[in-house]
């Protein structure tokens, strides 16, 4: 099948269902950015430190990278940088220019694949922000790659992933449960581990797809790529979303630097 465009469709429903990262940010959240209170989060609940970004983002050239839904791309519109958001969900940059016709801010839109940027040119953008989704995509270093192409020398590229350990459990069987026993093999995918009967019912309610990555391929493809790690940071979730919160970290983030030699 095709995952990518199955995906697209599943989050343009997740779009019209309001799910959490497709809420568009509110007037006061973009007020308060254009006072230089602001914060970005990739991750459910700890924000980006702010020395990751440079000190004034003004003209700044950003891309949110598969970020859609009204809130990142918006909010650093209102901070004075020069934003793309380029996602797959068309429902997703729907909010996004939502957002900006309300609140008068410029913003470009760009659908597509995030492991095809070839649309963008070389050394373009002074930073990439890449909320948890890359859980979304079978393979890590295309995007990757693509990442360090179109950023310019000595740009930063910010990304949430899922920790991989999440995807050890059934999740479904440890909530039903409350008991977590390791069942799947680390890469994880939903097409080749999830039993046939949840996978027929889960294409046929066009529900996300998702898959785990290995850390090597998380963050030992971006060095593969030719990016430094400069910033690490974990984040945890909360109990109603998945028990397993109780026991470590579901997301990390990093912080990459293209090089400037």
């Amino acid at each position: 099948m095709d995952v990518v465009e199955h995906n697209r469709n599943a989050w343009n429903d997740e779009a019209l269902e309001d799910c959490r990262w497709c809420i568009p940010y509110g007037p006061n959240i973009i007020a308060e950015a254009r006072t230089g209170q602001w914060a970005v989060y990739l991750t459910p609940n700890r924000p980006v430190p702010r020395d990751w970004f440079p000190n004034d983002l003004t003209g700044k050239k950003v891309l949110c990278l598969a970020s859609g839904g009204g809130q990142q791309a918006p909010l650093l519109a209102a901070v004075g940088a020069e934003v793309t958001s380029f996602d797959n969900a068309e429902q997703q940059l729907e909010r996004d220019r939502q957002v900006a016709e309300r609140e008068g801010l410029t913003l470009e839109t760009i659908r597509g694949d995030m492991a095809d940027l070839s649309v963008l040119a070389d050394e373009t953008f002074d930073l990439i922000i890449n909320v948890t989704s890359n859980v979304f995509a079978p393979d890590l270093h295309p995007i990757w790659r693509e990442c360090y192409r179109v950023l310019k020398p000595g740009g930063s590229l910010m990304v949430g992933m899922v920790n991989p350990f999440y995807f050890l459990f059934d999740q479904e069987e440890g909530e039903e449960t409350g008991e977590f026993v390791a069942k799947y093999p680390i890469p994880y995918s939903d097409i080749e581990h999830m039993p046939k009967d949840r996978l027929e019912k889960a294409i046929a309610d066009n529900d996300v797809l998702e898959f785990s990555h290995t850390l090597d391929d998380q963050i030992g493809g971006q060095l593969e790529a030719g990016f430094l790690i400069a910033g690490f940071f974990e984040d945890d979730w909360d109990e109603e979303s998945t028990l397993l919160n109780k026991f470590g970290c579901m997301f990390i983030n990093t912080r990459a630097i293209k090089p400037e030699w």
